[in-house]
């Protein structure tokens, strides 16, 4: 396995990688949720590259930058057991360098629910993936669906854009109580870890509800605020049903539909995302 932290000798050294490739971007501290990405690309593609880094474009200036998690000796031995190829770990310096002022940002699907809450932070998202594949230039990039919203921005700024690689999305990994793998998670402390389990209940709440025949979206909405609320542990930032391909919001659920949801559990917060259908 190869680790490198600069630009140019990333190009030269993804001149001899076979291809097809594969790119999965990180943030590093890596859980079961990453390595299942990986574990895909590396049965889909002949090579595989994993960047590690934390970007600060995507951090508000309130935000966790600071705090986040890191732990670099662990990821890259997780890597290397899993059989990456190559791992990308520049500096800020390297990836923003001084004078830089290009941005990317992608309109109204990333304008709305996260980038209501989180001014800036798509732009900062699709910036730093749309420099990594630009660099990389992979057949295939993989993300979770953890983060849907995010899945969408990165779609659009790959079509948008030109940037030829397929966007391959994978299932949330989730605990054995539903609990969606994520990075935060170790922020919260055993009393908020058993009250985050909130988040995956209202979810399938909504879900059981469309199952039974309701598909008024108020009152679905209505019936996820009061569960979660009676968490005292938890705060509501937003509980959105939307239309499954462009996230707008949705009176009725006819078509493909999706609850997206954004809480408070004590200092942290959490975010995760359901579809409504049941399949059959």
């Amino acid at each position: 396995m190869e680790i490198i932290e600069a630009i140019r000798p990333l190009r030269a050294a993804l001149k001899h990688l076979p291809r097809p490739v594969g790119l999965v971007p990180t943030m590093g501290f890596l859980h079961a949720g990453h390595l299942a990405l990986i574990e895909r690309a590396r049965k889909e593609t002949r090579s595989l590259v994993v960047s590690v880094f934390i970007n600060p474009e995507q951090f508000g200036s309130h935000e966790d930058i600071k705090t986040y998690p890191r732990d670099m000796g662990s990821d890259l031995v997780k890597l290397e057991e899993a059989g990456v190829d190559l791992v990308f770990t520049p500096p800020v310096s390297e990836i923003y360098p001084p004078g830089f002022a290009s941005y990317v940002e992608v309109g109204q699907i990333g304008e709305r629910l996260e980038g209501e809450y989180r001014a800036g932070h798509f732009k900062g998202v699709a910036t730093i993936v749309c420099k990594l594949i630009s660099l990389v230039r992979p057949e295939r990039a993989y993300f979770g669906e953890k983060d849907y919203q995010q899945t969408k921005v990165v779609a659009q700024l790959n079509a948008d854009l030109n940037l030829g690689s397929e966007i391959v999305v994978l299932p949330t990994v989730r605990e054995s109580d539903g609990l969606a793998l994520s990075t935060r998670n170790i922020y919260l402390d055993p009393w908020e870890r058993g009250a985050a389990t909130i988040l995956y209940r209202s979810l399938s709440l909504a879900r059981e509800m469309v199952s039974d025949g309701i598909l008024d979206v108020e009152r679905i909405r209505c019936r996820m605020r009061v569960a979660i609320c009676a968490e005292p542990l938890s705060e509501v930032d937003y509980i959105s049903i939307v239309n499954e391909a462009t996230l707008e919001e949705i009176d009725s659920i006819k078509d493909s539909a999706r609850a997206l949801v954004a809480i408070r559990i004590g200092k942290t917060r959490l975010i995760d995302n359901m579809s409504l259908f049941v399949e059959g």
